[in-house]
């Protein structure tokens, strides 16, 4: 007799195992009726599905189109995506499609009638989407149906990626392999699927096949080229116009469209993944170092240096040799292989291994802005966001066992001041806590102890979070930070790890003198808070659509002469202020004031200051803002007080 908890808490009991609906319909007819699905004890599960157990039950619906929903819902369209494309493709061979953020995706071997290859564009989509809504239009049940091993192998004879799935399914322990019919018995569409799915396609209320992709077979780059179709599905119209209307809005910031307005930087085909940083761009990049630089040195950390180029036998005995070598770009001197570092931790342990380190030495900050470089594949570049080359802010903190939660409690307040000054804060700021995945070195009660450290850290420095089971690193658990830029859009940037494996006498041995006069391997903490220099200046752009806050602007103040008669005295102007530690242009062009103001505000200056003979006259210019904003008439020594006021509170550009 199975009795489950509701979400208020309240028990309901039934005298033998029943289905999702039968629960759904218990609570309330209504509610059964715009059920998509239920949560037991944390797993999604088809109405249909029958429960025998006690647990924690919740019916998922689309009123509230949270995560459950539209993830049962994605998957769902990804199902009925495949089955239009082999009505009108049928030779098609599918492989998978899951859910993903803000969507769904299938790859697939798209094959016509003749089994010939059919390459898909864009002229297809209408085509597909009005064979999808006839089948959405249709109401078909979604059915499932489980079979042994053996069986379920058997029915997937003849196709390669379904058998590869099925196999991979029973390899990792399956007990069955299931199978999702649309359609009445005789005449439905079935694929292999380990579910759950919403009970009938007419659910599928708001839909769109949004762009296409290559992508090889389990991202395998020597294996089949596969087309990937990207969809997604809202629970109503409203949700789906809201979405393309910020696609198209990320469109028009998107980094790369606003890098080329702003003169910021550029990419070259003949050499992808690196970034030519502008006049412009850098010093938005040595603002934004120096910023971080300024906070580590606050909170006493030491900066290093290490070579970009490190020897095989280091890697070796990192472990990063046998893991990541095919992500290394590697180069040979002198019959000995090296590689470009692609993460600084072993030099940094280096580092501390010189000399004799004591208890008293601890907890040791090591920080490098450390340039790394990732043989990428090229398909997965995007701008400045993933590259080959990058400069990370990152860090090594060595500490004793004890000192662990005092440490990330305190890199966690810096990383929460840090990203207040970005805008990023309370709700935008969102913290998963990653626990031992199955595959992982050490013992349990070494991760018993790690993960109790970083939950009493998260405690001490007033951190929420959600657990990721499984997700931690196979040295220990961390804490991974995402931002919600201006779109809604997470951007995981900062993260702390705990290491108890790196600096193990197995791998680089690293040692300190405890109090006990005996030799100990520190505890190593990895931890970033932008991520990479690169990625994050990208996302500032992105979230400040390139009006960027005034201390991080690269040209700040803009003085615009009505005529060249008071170019002169713009100039003057623009030296005081220069003087005054503020970054100020000149627009000496011949163009009318109006032409100079609309070119300062395209170019998303924060400040314009306009001077005429009335302001030459009275030794003041005339201050506007990005906005339009007229702000009156300062002097030069007022208008610099004013503007370095602001640059030193690192005040938002919504803030005036």
């Amino acid at each position: 007799m199975p009795t489950f908890t509701l979400p208020d808490g309240k028990p309901l009991s039934f005298p033998q195992p029943v289905s999702g609906r039968q629960i759904a319909e218990a609570i309330g007819p209504r509610l059964a009726k715009v059920a998509l699905g239920i949560k037991h004890d944390g797993k999604l599960h088809d109405l249909s599905a029958t429960l025998d157990r006690d647990g924690s039950i919740a019916i998922v619906t689309a009123k509230n189109a949270d995560a459950d929903a539209l993830w049962l819902l994605r998957h769902s369209c990804a199902h009925v995506l495949a089955e239009a494309v082999c009505a009108l493709f049928p030779k098609t061979r599918l492989a998978y499609g899951p859910p993903v953020d803000d969507g769904f995706f299938y790859d697939m071997a798209v094959r016509d009638a003749k089994d010939e290859p059919v390459v898909l564009t864009s002229e297809h989509f209408a085509a597909i989407e009005a064979e999808m809504a006839r089948i959405i239009a249709a109401d078909r049940p979604f059915s499932r149906t489980d079979y042994a091993c053996e069986v379920g192998l058997a029915r997937t004879e003849g196709d390669k990626y379904k058998r590869d799935n099925a196999e991979r399914a029973i390899a990792k322990g399956a007990s069955g392999i299931s199978f999702y019919s649309t359609g009445v018995p005789g005449a439905a569409w079935e694929d292999l699927c380990a579910g759950p799915h919403v009970p009938s396609t007419g659910f599928l209320k708001a839909f769109k096949v949004m762009s296409i992709a290559g992508a090889y077979w389990h991202g395998d780059q020597h294996s089949d080229q596969l087309t990937r179709i990207y969809g997604t599905c809202f629970a109503d119209e409203a949700g789906l116009k809201e979405h393309l209307a910020r696609i198209e809005e990320a469109k028009k910031r998107d980094h790369r469209k606003i890098g080329r307005e702003l003169d910021l930087f550029h990419l070259d085909d003949e050499n992808p993944g690196q970034i030519f940083w502008h006049p412009s761009g850098w010093t938005i990049y040595r603002t934004l170092e120096a910023y971080i630089r300024e906070k580590i040195q606050a909170d006493g950390y030491v900066e290093v240096k290490t070579p970009s180029v490190m020897p095989k036998s280091l890697w070796e005995r990192s472990g990063h040799w046998a893991k990541y070598r095919e992500a290394m770009f590697t180069t040979e001197s002198e019959k000995r292989e090296f590689a470009l570092k692609p993460m600084n931790c072993p030099g940094h342990i280096e580092i501390f291994k010189c000399g004799l380190r004591s208890y008293r030495d601890l907890p040791l900050r090591m920080a490098e802005f450390g340039s790394c470089c990732r043989n990428e594949l090229s398909g997965a570049l995007h701008g400045i966001m993933r590259v080959r080359g990058f400069v990370q802010d990152d860090a090594h903190i060595f500490v004793a066992e004890s000192q662990i939660a005092d440490e990330v409690a305190r890199f966690c307040r810096l990383l929460k001041g840090i990203y207040a000054d970005f805008g990023f804060a309370g709700e935008s700021v969102l913290v998963k806590f990653a626990t031992r995945p199955q595959m992982r070195l050490g013992d349990d009660a070494t991760w018993d102890r790690a993960e109790q450290a970083l939950a009493d850290a998260c405690k001490l420095a007033g951190l929420s979070y959600v657990v990721a089971p499984g997700d931690g690193a196979f040295y220990g658990p961390k804490l991974e930070f995402t931002l919600v830029d201006a779109l809604g859009r997470g951007w995981q940037c900062g993260t702390i790890q705990v290491d108890y494996q790196l600096s193990s006498a197995e791998r680089l041995n690293a040692t300190f003198v405890g109090e006990d006069g005996q030799k100990h391997h520190p505890v190593l903490l990895h931890r970033a808070v932008l991520g990479s220099l690169e990625r994050f200046i990208g996302i500032l752009i992105e979230h400040f659509s390139g009006k960027f806050p005034l201390w991080l602007a690269p040209e700040q103040l803009r003085v615009l002469p009505i005529t060249d008669a008071h170019l002169a005295y713009a100039q003057q102007v623009a030296a005081e202020l220069t003087k005054a530690g503020l970054r100020v242009t000149v627009d000496a062009n011949p163009d009318k004031l109006g032409a100079k103001i609309r070119q300062a505000r395209t170019a998303r200056i924060p400040y314009f200051a306009v001077v005429g003979e009335q302001e030459v006259t009275a030794g003041t210019v005339a201050l506007q803002n990005q906005a339009g904003a007229k702000l009156g008439s300062l002097s030069a020594a007022e208008l610099a007080g004013r503007l370095l006021q602001e640059v030193q509170e690192r005040r938002l550009p919504t803030e005036g």
